[in-house]
């Protein structure tokens, strides 16, 4: 097994407004809706951001990028309440800078994670990374750490967000993965259905209706289940209070490919 030190190694990204990013250690994950009986996914090694996108960096970005502004991002890829707690297209006085960024996209989102440099997160390397507990890879063989996630999300979302960073980092280094926000990933609007899931007949359709979760891996994991259902519901350019976003990268080989 690789040192701890190396496994959270931080990259330091030479972009302006670039957050730090963290080695996520690849691994086998399966799908929550997926059976025993499923084939397990590979997550090869990625990087991902310490901490959600700030107002204040996407302020910078926005700055960069006028096309995003408040009052100039095309209807076509954002709601009409595209960054609402923004006073104007270059000001936040009542929301805090180092809160985490909310109103956005999936399309904006993505648009920020370019510029950088950087990508949304899938959905099985959100899943992987937000495993982990503060001592371990996967956190759910502690006990009673289910129930602490459970308890984040039951808490209603204040009208002013918390700065970034307010949790413990993880078993990785990675801040805020529950208990903040909701966060946009990549391919979002497959994450009950993949590629290789299509073909298994072991899946009780009735669960993509919310029929029920009797053929779950772990029909016990009820925070995991209000992930899946919340994605399953967005599109790609809603913009909601409590929705927002971080930043991945892929691990590059020692030639540079």
């Amino acid at each position: 097994m690789k040192i701890l030190s190396l496994i959270i190694a931080t990259v330091s990204l030479a972009l302006a407004g670039a957050s730090e990013q963290v080695l996520i250690e690849g691994g086998e994950y399966r799908p929550l809706y997926m059976s025993e009986d499923s084939p397990m996914q590979t997550v090869s090694s990625f990087y991902l951001d310490q901490y959600p996108v700030t107002n204040q960096q996407y302020l910078e970005f926005v700055e960069q990028n006028p096309q995003w502004r408040k009052t100039a991002a095309p209807s076509i890829f954002v709601e009409q309440d595209y960054l609402k707690h923004w006073d104007s297209d270059e000001s936040f006085e009542a929301i805090a800078a180092e809160s985490p960024v909310t109103y956005v996209s999936w399309f904006a989102a993505d648009a920020y994670c370019q510029s950088q440099g950087k990508r949304l997160p899938k959905v099985a390397e959100w899943e992987l990374a937000a495993l982990a507990s503060e001592t371990q890879a996967n956190g759910s063989l502690e006990s009673g750490y289910k129930q602490q996630i459970l308890t984040w999300y039951s808490k209603p979302s204040p009208k002013t967000l918390p700065s970034v960073g307010g949790s413990p980092a993880n078993y990785w280094g990675v801040h805020d993965l529950h208990g903040l926000v909701w966060e946009w990933t990549e391919d979002f609007n497959s994450t009950l259905v993949t590629g290789e899931s299509r073909e298994d007949s072991t899946i009780d359709t009735k669960l993509f209706c919310a029929g029920g979760a009797s053929g779950a891996v772990d029909p016990g994991d009820y925070a995991a289940f209000m992930r899946y259902g919340f994605r399953s519901s967005l599109e790609a350019k809603f913009t909601l209070s409590n929705l927002g976003f971080r930043c991945a990268s892929d691990m590059k080989s020692a030639n540079g490919d």
